[in-house]
């Protein structure tokens, strides 16, 4: 077994890294730039090595420091993760060159796969299904938009050297096609420095579906089954799950046997993923599922897949790259439950996705949820009968961390496991909702209303689905009524606040609490008490004079602006300030009149509730500066009492 190991990488796949080497009892040595000099990984690592300043390619992408890194640690392996040099084959002959183990496919292999096209036809050599479409060295426009006329529209025209959705265009039809073929050949030359296409026929209810394989140095190769990995966003996966929604077994036979008939094509060895893309316009078909490309080292998403066959890739990966065999034959693998991942990102949804960064001041993911009520077949149970799910969550950051614009906005991966789909969906949604991060904005509301959608639920998905429901998952969440009443009253009473509210109160009359541009009012209730919607499952915690709220993934911090025992916005000196906007819809008095304490002056209707302001003391009204139906700001001066003498 490995002694020691180098991680070429950062974030969270590094700390998984570690956490499984560490079980081991492997060595493990990080390297980071200089935006990373205080990062997770670094800090869990037996030993650290800065390689450079912060763009990854003066530090990251550079082999030939991370390989000096190595030599100096006496690390006897390097462990690339996934991005940056994981799959490149330069990088990865260099390391076995230096005498180090290199912790991944043989560079012949990752070569192989590298290139769309050439993969496409390897893989058509030996008899796995690819998608009907071209392939060839002849790059003249004209004989390729022969080529796409045969194929039939729409086609898609790919960069052979692409990924990531760059040097990749649809093609409705013939008039569109010379323009389409020279902007992905200009972007395809720029992303990777080579304009070569193919084109291949465009699937309309696409789904992306993926086979995790596995092989040793002692010639088995084994498949742990397939993910879905439908759900995207700009060519970028946002929800994975395993296993597919909608696969029968014969279908699942078929292709996990194609994805390990690709895998011993190329004399695979460690762990890689054959992609493949289905027509899902009738379900499901062994015949309607075509490879797409293999990714030739870990997924992003191989916790799914870990948590369905309780293995562990990463041990799989250092004790293969060892020289043992695999742990286990295919006969030994089987399914177990239903598991899904998602992305959290530094990101605001509302802003077509811009990335955000930040310090994160509050950073909490939650290890358990208890859902008050569960969904099942029949509609909804109580909580008390609801399943048991495992959450799991993969980060390369801590509270008090920073997320920096140098790489990836990747915050955390979650992820639950439970026994069928539905409790898993409903184990996400939670999760995904009860994740407290401030101030930082992230995607944690869109997930969990992605996984809740109906249309998700039923497994009627493809990889259009984001995009088409793109308005009802990417709108803000908005404070409700009852949870703004709520809040008034915690920060009243002051109470110490319980992890979700349900609490009796004795508070003061009144408190004024400043919401974005909005403020809440709260004028006292008989009982003291508010109802307030179970589903919602709202999280509040004391943080000093204010009040750090979650509700379905979204965190509002609230802080008092005035608290008072009366009915109004007085201050001590007799001025009557709005406590919120709103609109003035009865004036009781007028200037010169004569008041006693706690008389009304004039009423105020905000947030759909009227609020009452009084006199502070008795005295004579010496200013009135609003008449009925005026609208005010918070804060506004109303009404100025002088006290009596």
């Amino acid at each position: 077994m490995i002694q020691s190991l180098l991680i070429a990488n950062r974030g969270e796949i590094a700390c998984r890294i570690i956490r499984t080497a560490r079980s081991l009892g492997i060595r493990t040595v990080a390297v980071y730039s200089d935006a990373d000099a205080k990062a997770l990984h670094v800090r869990q690592a037996d030993e650290a090595v800065h390689i450079g300043p912060s763009p990854a390619r003066e530090s990251y992408l550079v082999g030939a420091k991370i390989i000096a890194a190595a030599k100096a640690t006496g690390a006897e392996a390097i462990h690339p993760g996934y991005g940056f040099l994981s799959e490149n084959a330069e990088f990865a002959q260099a390391v076995i060159d230096a005498g180090l183990i290199w912790v991944g496919p043989k560079p012949a292999s990752i070569t192989a796969m590298g290139l769309k096209d050439a993969a496409k036809a390897l893989m058509a050599a030996a008899g796995v299904p690819v998608t009907p479409g071209y392939m060839g060295e002849n790059q003249e426009p004209a004989f390729l938009a022969q080529r796409a006329a045969e194929i039939g529209y729409p086609v898609l025209i790919k960069a052979v050297a692409g990924g990531g959705g760059k040097g990749m265009r649809r093609v409705e039809a013939a008039a569109d096609f010379a323009d389409a073929l020279a902007s992905c050949q200009r972007e395809a030359l720029a992303s990777f420095g080579n304009a070569h296409v193919l084109i291949e026929k465009y699937i309309q209810r696409p789904r992306h579906i993926e086979v995790q394989v596995f092989g040793d140095t002692h010639g088995n190769v084994v498949h742990l089954f397939e993910r879905d990995c439908s759900l995207q966003r700009r060519h970028q996966k946002v929800i994975e799950e395993a296993p597919a929604p909608g696969m029968d077994e014969a279908t699942r036979e078929a292709l996990c046997g194609a994805a390990v008939k690709a895998a011993k094509a190329v004399d695979y060895v460690g762990a890689g993923t054959i992609e493949f893309i289905a027509d899902a316009s009738e379900g499901l078909r062994a015949d309607r599922i075509w490879f797409m490309e293999m990714n030739t080292r870990l997924q992003v998403e191989h916790p799914v897949t870990e948590e369905i066959t309780g293995v562990d890739l990463v041990e799989w990966q250092l004790r293969v790259a060892s020289g043992e065999p695999l742990p286990k034959q295919q006969d030994e693998l089987s399914i177990n439950g239903w598991a899904m991942e998602a992305r959290l990102y530094a990101e605001d949804p509302a802003k077509g996705f811009l990335p955000v960064t930040g310090r994160l001041e509050r950073f909490a993911i939650p290890s358990a949820v208890r859902p008050t009520r569960w969904l099942h077949e029949g509609g909804t149970a109580p909580m008390e009968t609801a399943p048991q799910v495992r959450l799991r969550v993969e980060t390369g950051v801590a509270e008090g961390d920073t997320i920096s614009p140098w790489y990836d906005p990747m915050v955390a991966k979650l992820i639950c496991h439970a026994e069928t789909r539905v409790e898993a969906i409903v184990g996400l949604s939670k999760m995904a909702w009860s994740t407290r991060i401030w101030p930082v904005k992230t995607n944690a509301a869109f997930l969990g209303t992605l996984v809740v959608m109906p249309d998700f639920a039923r497994g009627m998905i493809d990889t259009g689905f984001i995009d088409r429901h793109l308005d009802e998952v990417t709108a803000d969440v908005e404070m409700p009524e009852w949870l703004c009443d709520l809040v008034a009253q915690r920060l009243a009473s002051r109470d110490p606040a319980p992890a979700t509210f349900g609490f009796r109160l004795n508070a003061l009359s009144q408190t004024t609490v400043r919401f974005s541009d909005r403020a809440i009012a709260w004028t006292g209730r008989t009982d003291g008490r508010v109802s307030y919607d179970q589903e919602a499952y709202p999280i509040v915690t004391d943080e000093g004079d204010a009040l750090l709220v979650t509700m379905q993934g979204a965190t509002w911090r609230l802080a008092p602006e005035r608290v008072s025992g009366g009915l109004g916005g007085a201050a001590s000196d007799g001025a009557i300030l709005a406590p919120m906007p709103g609109k003035v819809i009865a004036v009781e008095v007028a200037a010169g009149d004569i008041v006693a304490k706690g008389q009304k002056l004039l009423v105020l209707e905000a947030m759909k509730m009227e609020h009452a302001l009084t006199a502070p003391f008795d005295g004579t009204v010496a200013e009135l500066t609003v008449a009925v139906g005026a609208q005010v700001q918070v804060e506004a001066l109303l009404v100025r009492v002088e006290k009596a003498e």
